[in-house]
């Protein structure tokens, strides 16, 4: 037993100096100290020849406690109430993005020869971020707000996602299958656990920590708020879930206390200083050697995990209704792999389903992708600014205006008939999506069987039965393909009512917008199916058919959105002089920062649908924004918001150009979400932007 304390305490001793010395140092050197904590585990592991070897299976279990406070801390922040307000968004991002990885990890794996089943565990270990990382390098850079609550959305959803992903490779690697019953039962398993979970914990733990806190005692609160955090995090463990799941739900129902941030404020040192040793632990998994032998793979991943999870994710963000920057900015949050990974590729391991090389491939990708991420999260507001700078014109107005339609939508009164309508046009599109699997992978599973009895009863030779009986699981198929893209145009269309309602008996001015709304909703529809239905049918598809007809199907519902962008930007046009003439109007015009949205141009919101709440702000000869030119300022990228139209004095100006230079006293009308106006003008008054910018991330 003493020899035991002995090595505990060595190697404790070891992380805690050897991590203090490395982040001193990247303090002093300005980087993020995330790198400085794998460096100290690279010096400290056993493949690199330095006499400062820590033990490696202690610094595991420590830094599990750092997983654990870790997420616990980003569940105090998010109570559940946050949480159910960015679910659809972070439901339909993750959905997308995990189909979209696990594809590519497929394609990628099938291209360097490996097995089938290795290719479909590349493509899991991929696909999840890692919570642990995004967190910490959130909480260096100071990243609060609307981006924040997103990309942790996104993350949760994504534990989920690997929950099952992690349940159907064990039963696809055993040789079991995975019938549409076990599936069920497994997800029903999950939700179940969650809502008996979240139940109970209402009814007990915030009136728990209530009643501690009017003890008023700090050392009390503390011991009692991580005695949960275990707690919850061990009950998951033992129905089978992560100790990360578990703890981020006792701290979102902690937070249900109304106490969250003084216990924030007590756990804090603890949780820093586990969650050093956790990325130790990473570095210490990093062996060169392994590197430099499979670089090649590990250097594609890599580049896949980057540029696949910044193009799903953005997508995923975009399409829910949030702007180009908060789009861009999660992307480039959300690329990088983690704990999940090792635990996918550890799980292939003991399934004997993939080869020894799989699991360093993984931690080296988790290794680098780690290292780049806190230089991405920074790089990303200039990211952001360059995409939307390049952005053809239709598409910058298009973007600027479609969060304020997604607003409309959620802001629409309820109605009964709308909502039932809703629902089953959904329940059809994913009943079609089923169906189109089904058909699939039967006919990928039963070929050679149907094959073989119907050249035994016909006489005809495989090579017209084979492509015959292929043919008509398509043709049976193709109902089903038609259907998903009618019903998901007939989705866009009901939601795009609640923003935009038909005008009956005169004239439709909403046209414009609402055809736009209604492609765009199909577009994000269509994808939101077709990327979870590639991803599960590619291992039963030859080459790339399924992707191809998806990549095809896209392209063509684009070329209507091309032509409902362009149409837009006329309406935009039009609108825009009618906006002019009614700032012409007005003899004086003193918007100030708290005036509620739209109250100087209000009557335009009925007679110009589709622009939003149009906002006046006037330039004062204080504004930073004197003398710069809207390229310069960079509004709409740095914001969301857009100017619609300036004037100045008698003059007008419609639509200005990237080139217009900004003067004292122009009077500004701007379009976008309330959130997109709120930040433009604190960035024109020269103000502290609001508490939940768009543009979280400092440029």
């Amino acid at each position: 037993m003493h020899h035991d304390a002995h090595i505990f305490l060595q190697a404790l001793a070891t992380v805690l100096c050897v991590a203090a010395v490395t982040s001193i140092l990247f303090q002093r050197l300005r980087q993020p100290v995330v790198l400085g904590y794998i460096i100290a585990g690279l010096i400290m592991g056993p493949h690199v020849p330095i006499p400062l070897v820590a033990d490696p299976g202690i610094v595991q279990t420590l830094s599990e406690l750092g997983v654990i406070l870790l997420m616990f801390s980003l569940g105090l922040e998010f109570s559940l109430r946050k949480l159910l307000a960015v679910g659809p968004t972070a439901s339909i991002t993750a959905a997308i993005q995990c189909s979209l990885m696990i594809w590519l990890g497929f394609v990628v794996g099938r291209a360097f020869g490996w097995t089938a089943k290795e290719s479909i565990f590349t493509g899991a270990i991929i696909a999840i971020s890692s919570t642990t990382i995004i967190a910490k390098a959130f909480d260096e850079q100071g990243i609060k707000g609307k981006l924040r609550e997103i990309v942790v959305g996104i993350l949760i959803v994504e534990d989920l996602i690997a929950i099952l992903l992690m349940a159907t490779l064990t039963a696809v690697s055993t040789g079991s299958g995975l019938s549409a019953g076990q599936l069920t039962l497994t997800i029903g398993r999950l939700a179940l656990f969650l809502v008996g979970l979240v139940v109970v914990g209402l009814f007990v733990i915030p009136r728990t920590v209530r009643a501690v806190h009017r003890l008023k005692r700090p050392e009390t609160m503390l011991v009692t708020s991580v005695g949960i955090c275990f707690a919850i995090a061990l009950l998951a463990q033992s129905f089978g879930y992560s100790v990360a799941l578990g703890a981020f739900l006792a701290g979102s129902l902690v937070a249900e206390s109304g106490e969250e941030q003084e216990i924030e404020h007590l756990v804090q040192p603890v949780r820093d200083m586990f969650a050093a040793i956790f990325f130790v632990s990473v570095g210490m998994l990093i062996d060169p050697g392994l590197i430099a032998q499979h670089w090649l793979a590990v250097l594609v991943l890599t580049l896949v995990v980057i540029l696949g999870k910044l193009v799903g994710v953005s997508l995923g963000v975009f399409l829910t209704g949030n702007g180009t920057r908060t789009a861009v900015q999660s992307g480039l949050s959300l690329a990088q792999i983690g704990e999940f990974s090792f635990i996918i590729a550890g799980l292939g391991l003991s399934l004997n389903a993939t080869g020894d090389f799989i699991y360093p491939v993984a931690v080296a990708v988790s290794a680098i992708t780690t290292l780049t991420t806190p230089f991405l999260i920074k790089a990303s507001g200039p990211v952001a600014n360059f995409v939307d700078a390049k952005l053809p014109k239709p598409l910058q107005t298009f973007a600027a205006l479609y969060g304020s339609w997604v607003e409309e939508m959620r802001k629409a009164p309820p109605r009964q008939t709308a909502g039932t309508k809703i629902r089953g046009k959904v329940r059809l599109l994913l009943l079609d999506a089923a169906l189109i699997a089904a058909i699939i992978i039967g006919t990928s599973i039963f070929l050679k069987r149907i094959t073989t009895e119907l050249e035994a009863r016909s006489g005809l030779g495989a090579a017209v039965v084979h492509p015959l009986v292929i043919g008509l699981a398509a043709m049976l198929a193709t109902p089903f393909c038609v259907g998903v893209v009618r019903q998901a145009r007939s989705l866009g269309t009901l939601l795009s009512e609640t923003a935009f309602p038909a005008a009956a008996g005169r004239l439709d001015r909403a046209a414009a917008p609402r055809r736009a709304l209604v492609v765009t909703l199909q577009l994000a529809s269509v994808l939101a199916v077709g990327a979870p239905l590639v991803a599960i049918t590619q291992p039963f598809v030859p080459g790339f058919l399924g992707a191809a007809l998806l990549l095809v199907l896209l392209a063509a519902l684009g070329v209507g959105f091309w032509r409902s962008a362009t149409n837009l930007q006329g309406h935009v046009r039009a609108g825009s002089q009618v906006i002019v003439e009614a700032l012409r109007a007005q003899s004086r015009v003193k918007p100030e920062a708290h005036e509620p949205h739209g109250n100087s141009l209000g009557t335009l919101h009925a007679i110009l649908p589709g622009l939003g709440e149009p906002t006046p702000v006037r330039l004062e000869a204080s504004s930073p924004a004197v003398g710069r030119t809207l390229a310069q300022l960079n509004l709409r990228g740095m914001t969301g918001a857009t100017v619609l139209a300036i004037r100045r004095g008698e003059d007008k100006v419609v639509v200005p150009t990237a080139d217009e230079q900004l003067q004292a006293g122009d009077v500004l009308a701007l379009a976008g979400t309330h959130e997109a106006i709120d930040s433009a003008r604190a960035v024109l008054s020269g103000t502290p932007p609001p508490e939940h910018p768009e543009h979280s991330v400092p440029a």
